[in-house]
């Protein structure tokens, strides 16, 4: 026998496997024989001519040429004709078409152009994807069967059951993905691989202990400027800066547990405040809007982002709480930080008696070839580049050119290699090393993206719209949004498959709630509510147990995961405890 039988019964017995058949059931069954409704979706365009005369709009940055105009009364698309639609359980003739009229401003007749588009939802059926995904990764632990798991569900309710065809290929053939790839894998694993071979960043720390460090004040403020500098966020955070201070922390007696969360809320918190990195661009793709003028193009959403730092409070409290903490200044510290701070200082204990740290012996392995020399100049120069040109291209055309600084610090950081003596080969081994590290995240935020698409085509958003624009207060929104977005963070462990997620949906409906009760404000309010999402991803992937940061925080700090997450958790809700009433005093006062 191939498969022993005790085998097959435990596979039966596994509720992942029982959701991802039972999800994978009901979206067939919803997309085959459930009829979705159609609603209409009505964009005012600014419609300009160019040099021949020819109209078009600008959409995404690009033009998009009017090659046919109706007149009301040849309109196809009509709120009735759409309810009729639905009730027949037929597809309209068409998707999309554009209506002019005529109206009357300030004395004048002005031909006004609107675009009408066909949009489709299954009720509370459009949010399975993401519904399958969340409970398969708070089951299973493993985000990308999770992530996978939803796709599919979201491919079978859209009737396309070549997952490769039309689902995979089609989503990552795209700019977005290509963007991915480019920066998350090539030039940020390649730059990280150099580092490892060059022992450019164990060359920082031995310049750090010998020049800053005094003592355990000290040395837990070193660990919080690291995280700042390395504003890049997420895991090359958690290992960058884990790696490097952890021998300087271990000599002054600070126990894995500071250290941990020390690490863990400066990666994702400051790389939304600090966002000179790839944040912004993979952001922006999930928060189109059509009819909203200031999230148009690439760089309106850009703007738009920087322009929701400011509001970001889970971010600014997170990194303030541990910058005190670093000070010893923290007003409040939980018990269990308290008793881990003591016996750490009193008896050189760094660990609970009864911790299982997670081993970081691999993170720390040095790769550097034999007879050559580490020098902090490797470590200094790639990184001064980057910050640079991300912070000067920012300033010059207000958006930061983040492949362009990760690029030329990559290139750098190989030249400096090269002329220091390291031979080709070497070279290219710490590139390929780099690359192979990041290689499982990379397939996770490619996934992210995917799932991202077929949830929006899914119709979630339209149906969330529908069903609490006119049943919520809008002052409640961004609470709302927190808690939902800290819900699907700490199941899946991802912030950024999160916002894949969660923007498609909450963009929209902050937007139709914002019409809905008039609000003066529009935009202050979509900047509250796109920051109540952006923070409740952070906090729910920085508590998260499966968390990649999570993980990763505790194994370069050589800390017991679960004395890292409980320790950590009481900290983070008082932050989040604090946005969320810094959103709601805001919203009632200013939108």
């Amino acid at each position: 026998m191939i498969f022993k039988s005790v085998d097959v019964v435990h596979l039966l017995k596994a509720p992942a496997l029982w959701i991802f058949l039972t999800g994978a059931l009901l979206a067939y069954y919803v997309g085959a024989e459930v009829s979705p409704t159609w609603v209409m979706e009505t964009v005012t365009l600014d419609v300009q001519a160019d040099a021949q005369g020819r109209l078009f709009y600008v959409q995404r940055g690009l033009p998009q040429y009017l090659h046919k105009v109706k007149t009301e009364t040849e309109a196809v698309l009509t709120t009735q004709s759409l309810k009729n639609f639905s009730v027949q359980g037929e597809r309209p003739p068409l998707l999309k078409e554009v209506i002019s009229h005529d109206q009357r401003v300030d004395g004048q007749t002005q031909t006004l152009y609107e675009q009408r588009l066909a949009k489709r939802h299954w009720g509370f059926w459009s949010l399975l994807p993401a519904l399958v995904a969340v409970l398969l990764c708070f089951i299973s632990k493993e985000p990308v069967t999770a992530l996978l798991g939803g796709i599919v569900a979201g491919a079978f309710l859209l009737g396309r059951y070549d997952l490769t065809e039309d689902v995979l290929v089609p989503q990552l053939a795209t700019t977005g993905a290509a963007g991915v790839l480019l920066l998350y894998l090539w030039l940020l694993g390649g730059l990280m691989g150099i580092w490892n071979r060059t022992g450019a960043a164990q060359a920082f720390a031995e310049f750090m202990t010998r020049h800053v460090v005094r003592g355990p004040r000290s040395a837990k403020l070193t660990a919080w400027m690291l995280g700042v500098i390395f504003f890049q966020g997420g895991t090359v955070s958690a290992v960058v800066v884990g790696t490097t201070v952890k021998p300087i922390a271990d000599k002054e007696n600070i126990s894995h547990e500071e250290l941990s969360y020390i690490v863990d809320s400066t990666s994702s918190p400051i790389a939304s405040q600090l966002a000179f990195n790839a944040w912004p661009g993979y952001v922006q793709a999930f928060i189109f809007v059509a009819g909203v003028p200031f999230l148009l193009t690439e760089a309106d959403r850009i703007t738009f982002f920087f322009a929701s730092v400011p509001f970001c409070f889970y971010a600014i409290f997170a990194v303030l709480s541990t910058f005190l903490l670093s000070i010893d200044k923290l007003p409040f510290t939980s018990r269990q930080m308290r008793a881990a701070m003591i016996r750490a200082r009193t008896t050189g204990q760094l660990n609970a008696p009864n911790a299982n740290p997670l081993s970081a012996k691999e993170l720390q392995a040095s790769n550097v070839p034999p007879g050559y020399t580490p020098h902090v100049i490797e470590f200094f120069l790639p990184l001064g580049l980057l910050i640079v040109v991300a912070v000067g291209t920012f300033i010059a055309s207000g958006s930061p050119q983040v492949r362009w600084a990760f690029g030329l610090a990559f290139i750098s950081a190989m030249l400096l290699a090269i002329l220091r003596g390291m031979s080709l080969r070497n070279v290219m081994g710490g590139v390929t090393d780099g690359m192979k590290g990041v290689v499982l995240g990379s397939v996770i935020l490619l996934l992210a993206i995917t799932i991202g698409g077929i949830s929006k085509e899914a119709g979630g958003a339209i149906y969330l719209v529908e069903l609490l624009e006119g049943n919520l207060s809008y002052w409640l929104l961004p609470v709302i949004l927190q808690l939902l977005t800290i819900i699907i963070a700490f199941s899946t462990g991802t912030s950024w498959g999160t916002y894949a997620v969660a923007f498609p949906l909450a963009m929209p409906l902050a937007w139709a709630v914002a019409q809905a009760n008039g609000l003066d404000h529009p935009q202050l309010f979509m900047t509250i509510c796109f920051a109540a999402v952006m923070d409740g991803s952070v906090y729910g992937d920085q508590c998260s147990p499966i968390s990649d940061t999570t993980v990763l925080s505790a194994t370069c700090t050589g800390c017991d995961l679960m004395d890292h997450v409980k320790t950590q958790i009481p900290h983070a809700t008082i932050a989040a405890g604090l946005a969320a009433i810094g959103w709601t005093l805001v919203t009632l006062v200013f939108v």
